[in-house]
């Protein structure tokens, strides 16, 4: 089986492309290979290589600068999945492609489950919602996957960062109003490849499981359980014992952080259906325990 990956280098398709291993053919592309931005170039690499499975970690992820590049973040975060869930359709071909809390408005006082209407609050969460609803109308077989908080040990995340940032300032001033579920991407990934494995089980590995990805098709949030604050997250990091330097962790409210997108006060995902289906899903705490050591 052909599976065509996205987004390489980005930390979550790095992890994808190591648990996808024996799965299929992995044909893993970069942003050069494979340009999100140029749908052609999208279509013509589609038709190419002729896969059965999509899979599509890639985005554009600059929440605050999609707020002034609309046009960039629509095409690569709608129109891009849009297109590649045609050429899918066209091939008989499955996708699986991630999304994101950021299509809720976060107003919700408990967890947000599948079936809760979405209300995006930033140009990035309707263009993550956009391609979510692009897929949906395809009609082919898929797996939307939404998740929160991803970190891990490569690119731009929020463990990086504080990570940094402890060895250069005696204190951090961490948001403590906002809520969600700190995700590993490699957490992320794993199920993934569980899910693929689970699904494909009974056939011929050089086709999609038609019977099996029909009963399964559809929407999932995918993120650690449990959940905390940023600060709480923040806390978390500056306390295990590869950072050395352990800095004041002080407590703000997000009036005291603008930033040009809004984000979600409650980010916290129920991923009770995906446990349900495929597997269970760690704690994060016990998650960013196993990426830092």
């Amino acid at each position: 089986m052909k599976i065509l990956l996205t987004g390489k280098t980005g930390q979550l398709g790095y992890e994808l492309e190591r648990t996808l291993q024996g799965l299929g053919e992995v044909f893993a592309l970069d942003r050069q290979q494979m340009d999100l931005a140029n749908l052609d170039h999208v279509r013509d690499v589609i038709r190419t290589i002729k896969p059965q499975l999509i899979i599509n970690p890639a985005a554009y992820t600059a929440v605050d600068l999609a707020e002034t590049n609309v046009e960039s973040a629509m095409r690569i975060n709608a129109e891009a999945p849009g297109v590649m869930a045609a050429e899918a359709k066209k091939l008989g071909a499955a996708m699986i492609h991630y999304s994101t809390d950021y299509v809720f408005d976060g107003e919700k006082s408990g967890s947000y489950s599948e079936t809760d209407t979405p209300n995006p609050q930033s140009v990035y969460g309707r263009s993550k919602l956009a391609g979510e609803q692009a897929i949906q109308a395809a009609g082919i077989p898929h797996l939307i996957l939404r998740t929160s908080w991803i970190y891990g040990l490569r690119g731009k995340n929020f463990l990086l960062t504080v990570k940094r940032l402890a060895q250069e300032r005696d204190e951090l001033r961490i948001v403590a109003d906002q809520f969600g579920a700190p995700t590993w991407c490699r957490t992320v990934a794993e199920a993934t490849a569980y899910c693929v494995g689970r699904l494909q089980a009974d056939v011929a590995q050089t086709e999609i499981n038609h019977d099996a990805w029909a009963g399964h098709s559809g929407l999932y949030h995918l993120t650690a359980q449990g959940k905390t604050s940023w600060h709480g997250f923040t806390q978390a990091i500056i306390a295990h014992p590869v950072i050395l330097k352990k800095p004041k962790v002080t407590s703000i409210s997000t009036q005291d952080y603008p930033l040009p997108a809004k984000r979600p006060q409650n980010s916290v995902l129920s991923s009770e259906r995906f446990m349900q289906t495929f597997c269970s899903l760690p704690n994060w705490d016990a998650g960013l325990k196993l990426c830092m050591d």
